[in-house]
C-alpha cells in the first residue's frame, strides 16, 4: 500500500506557483539528482528559468508526479543557491566541479543532495503512444453521498462498434492508496494506461478515473477519507458502466488498496468479477507491520516492530485513513466474494507480502473453478521484474508491468 510507506518516504505535495528571485544567475537551467531517504530514492529536479528579467525557481519530484513546486529565493549567486520549497523544505547548495553540492532539509531531517545539469532521461518502452487503434471517450460519474464527481477515460476495444449486437466486457480500474490520476501514475510509470491499452487490444473495455479531488475529478473529502469512502467512488463507477447498457459483464481490477476495494464490492455483489493485484488478505495492522519490517530488513536495517509498537506511532494517530485501515480485516469480505476472482501477487512484493496475503486469500476465498490465485516469481509490488523488490527500484526499472501478468489478466477475463 503506497500510503503505508509514509514512514519511509518524504511525501511531496504538488503545489503550483513561482517566486521571483533576482535578474540573473549563471545557474540558469535544469539540475537533477537523487535524494536517498532510507528505503526510498527520489529524483528531484530544480529549474531556474529567465523570465521577464527575473529568474524563477521551481522544483519537480517526477517519481511522485509532483511538478512545479513553488520555490522562494533565500539566496542566489553565480555559484550558490538557497531556496525554500513551499512544502516546508529547504535546499542549500554551492557549485563545485560542475555540480550543485548541497543539503535538502524537511521535517527535521537533513540529507545530502547533489544536482548535476540536465533532466534525467526516462525510458518507458511499454507506454503506448498515439495514434491508438481503438476509440476512447472522456466521461464522468457522480458519487452523490460524498459529493464527488470522478472524471475518467472509457477505452473501447479494438474494432468496437456501437451498432454491433455483441457487447464487450468492461473493467473498472481502481488505484492503490494515495491520490493518483487515472493512469495510476507513480515513479514515472503509468500502469493503468498500459493495462487499458493492452486489454483494448484483447477485446476488453476499461474505465480508469482520476481519484477524488485529483486531476479532472472534483469534490469529495480527501483529508478524512478512508478506504470505505474510496469504495463508494468505485461503486459509483460500476453503476455508471451498468447504466450505459453497452457491456456484457462489468468487472473491477484493483491494485493494492484497490484490491481491498475489489473484495469489498465483490462481497456486496456489486461486480461480476474482480482482479486483485496485490490486494490485502490480512488485517491492516498485521500487513503494515510486516511491510515495514521487510522494507527495513532489505534496506540493511533489520528491525522487528510489533503490532503494538506500530499502533503507538504518532502517524497512526494523526491519519484518519491509517486509523481506519489498521483496523480493517478483509477476511469477511473475501469469504463473501462469490463472483469469479483472479488474485495475483509477486513473490518480491515487500509492500503487500505475497506469502502472507496471497496465502490468506487462498484459504478464505470460496472454492470455484473460475477462481485463479497465482504468485509470480521475481515481481515486485508494481509487478515489475526486479532485483530486491524495494520501492527504490521502481523508477529505475524500465518495465512498467510484466507482459506475463498482462497476458494472464486478459486471458482470464476472456475465459469467463
Amino acid at each position: 500500500m503506497k500510503k503505508a510507506i509514509i514512514l519511509f518516504i518524504l511525501v511531496l505535495m504538488s503545489l503550483t506557483g513561482r517566486a521571483q528571485v533576482q535578474p540573473t544567475s549563471a545557474l540558469i537551467g535544469s539540475w537533477s539528482g537523487k535524494l536517498n531517504a532510507g528505503a526510498i530514492s527520489l529524483t528531484l529536479v530544480l529549474h531556474l528559468e529567465q523570465a521577464d528579467g527575473y529568474v524563477t525557481v521551481t522544483m519537480d519530484s517526477p517519481d511522485q508526479g509532483a511538478k512545479g513546486l513553488a520555490c522562494k529565493k533565500d539566496y542566489l549567486s553565480d555559484d550558490s543557491i538557497a531556496v525554500t520549497v513551499n512544502i516546508g523544505a529547504t535546499y542549500r547548495a554551492k557549485l563545485k566541479d560542475g555540480a550543485l553540492n548541497g543539503t535538502f532539509s524537511q521535517s527535521g531531517m537533513s540529507l545530502p543532495l547533489v544536482l548535476t545539469r540536465g533532466v534525467p532521461e526516462v525510458k518507458r518502452p511499454q507506454r503506448p503512444q498515439p495514434p491508438y487503434p481503438y476509440d476512447t471517450e472522456e466521461v464522468s460519474f457522480r458519487n452523490e453521498k460524498d459529493s464527488a464527481t470522478l472524471a475518467g477515460t472509457l477505452t473501447y476495444p479494438v474494432g468496437y462498434s456501437k451498432q454491433s449486437k455483441k457487447k464487450p466486457v468492461v473493467v473498472l480500474l481502481v488505484s492503490g492508496s494515495g491520490q493518483q490520476n487515472r493512469d495510476e501514475e507513480l515513479m514515472n510509470h503509468s500502469p493503468f494506461l498500459v493495462i487499458a491499452d493492452y486489454l483494448a487490444r484483447q477485446g476488453i473495455a476499461t474505465l480508469r478515473y482520476d481519484d477524488r479531488a485529483t486531476g479532472a475529478s472534483v469534490g469529495g473529502d480527501v483529508k478524512n477519507a478512508t478506504t470505505e469512502d474510496f469504495m463508494r467512488d468505485a461503486e459509483a463507477g460500476l453503476d455508471f458502466l451498468r447504466r450505459q447498457k453497452a457491456f456484457s459483464k462489468v468487472g473491477l481490477l484493483g491494485h493494492s488498496e484497490g484490491g481491498a476495494i475489489a473484495f469489498m464490492l465483490a462481497a456486496r455483489k456489486k461486480t461480476d468479477f474482480i482482479v486483485s493485484l496485490a490486494g490485502p488478505g490480512v488485517k491492516g495492522d498485521t500487513l503494515l507491520v510486516e511491510q515495514g519490517n521487510r522494507i527495513m530488513q532489505l534496506s540493511g536495517t533489520p528491525v522487528t516492530m510489533t503490532v503494538e509498537q506500530y499502533r503507538q506511532q504518532p502517524e497512526v494517530q494523526q491519519m484518519r485513513w491509517l486509523q481506519w485501515f489498521i483496523d480493517y480485516d478483509p477476511s469477511a469480505d473475501i469469504r463473501k466474494s462469490r463472483c469469479p476472482v483472479f488474485a495475483l501477487n509477486g513473490d518480491r512484493d515487500c509492500q503487500v507480502i505475497s506469502s502472507q496475503n496471497l496465502t490468506a486469500i487462498r484459504q478464505l476465498l470460496p472454492k470455484s473453478k473460475k477462481n485463479l490465485i497465482k504468485e509470480y516469481p521475481s515481481l515486485n509490488h508494481l509487478f515489475q521484474h526486479c532485483t530486491t523488490g524495494l520501492p527504490t527500484e521502481y523508477s529505475d526499472i524500465e518495465e512498467t508491468i510484466s507482459p506475463e501478468v498482462l497476458s494472464d489478466i486478459a486471458q482470464w477475463i476472456n475465459s469467463l
